[in-house]
């Protein structure tokens, strides 16, 4: 409330400051409750051009003459002459500066009600603005979450990955070693089978060898 106020403060003295603002030419306006004869020269002497300008005209001073205290004016259709500077103000009259400034209070509480409802907007903005970003940081968070679960998951997945890659080279060794093992057995087994056929071919031999010398043997008669 007190930002508002505020506000319509510093409205109301810009309002009056462009409105004091200095003209590149001197302004007058006749006083209240007169209508002013202009003349074609300064003195009433002079013939009337006008019969009377009334009360609040804004006239534009073009000249002064101090001896007979008459001004030269022109009118804002351009009408040019002269007058007693008597019946000149220096401000417009307080009829039309009350008109003037109902108009401005007007102007100026139509701009103060347009300026609260762009504050409501701009509020309500806001409100929507805080709503949107609570949704987006609990989705956000969601995502996180989510994203620490693939990890978690994804990092297990690695590890038994890599668990199978290394029993699958163990069982490999292990399939090698095994082939190596029957291998070995092998020829340990022909090796065994060809020495005991050594061995019995051996005695074989020896047999036929021991047979051999004894038939081979002299006989002695019985008499010896």
């Amino acid at each position: 409330m007190k930002n508002k106020d505020f506000l319509t403060a510093l409205l109301l003295l810009w309002s009056l400051a462009a409105g004091s603002s200095i003209q590149a030419a001197e302004t007058a306006w006749i006083s209240d409750n007169l209508t002013v004869p202009l003349r074609s020269g300064p003195s009433t002497g002079h013939r009337i051009l006008h019969r009377g300008l009334p009360s609040g005209t804004e006239l534009t001073i073009l000249a002064r003459d101090p001896d007979s205290e008459f001004v030269q004016i022109r009118t804002s259709r351009g009408t040019e002459g002269w007058l007693p500077s008597q019946y000149l103000v220096s401000e417009p009259i307080a009829r039309d500066r009350l008109v003037s400034a109902n108009r401005r209070i007007e102007a100026l509480n139509k701009t103060v009600s347009e300026l609260r409802a762009q504050v409501s907007n701009l509020s309500q903005g806001k409100n929507q603005a805080d709503s949107s970003n609570s949704s987006l940081q609990q989705q956000v968070a969601a995502l996180e979450q989510e994203l620490a679960e693939i990890k978690r998951v994804s990092a297990g997945a690695v590890a038994l990955s890599e668990e199978n890659l290394e029993l699958n080279e163990l069982n490999g060794r292990l399939r090698a070693e095994v082939n190596d093992l029957v291998t070995s057995i092998s020829q340990l087994e022909d090796n065994a089978q060809q020495r005991w056929l050594m061995i019995g071919g051996g005695l074989v031999l020896i047999g036929l060898i021991i047979g051999f010398a004894v038939k081979s043997r002299p006989r002695r008669s019985a008499w010896n």
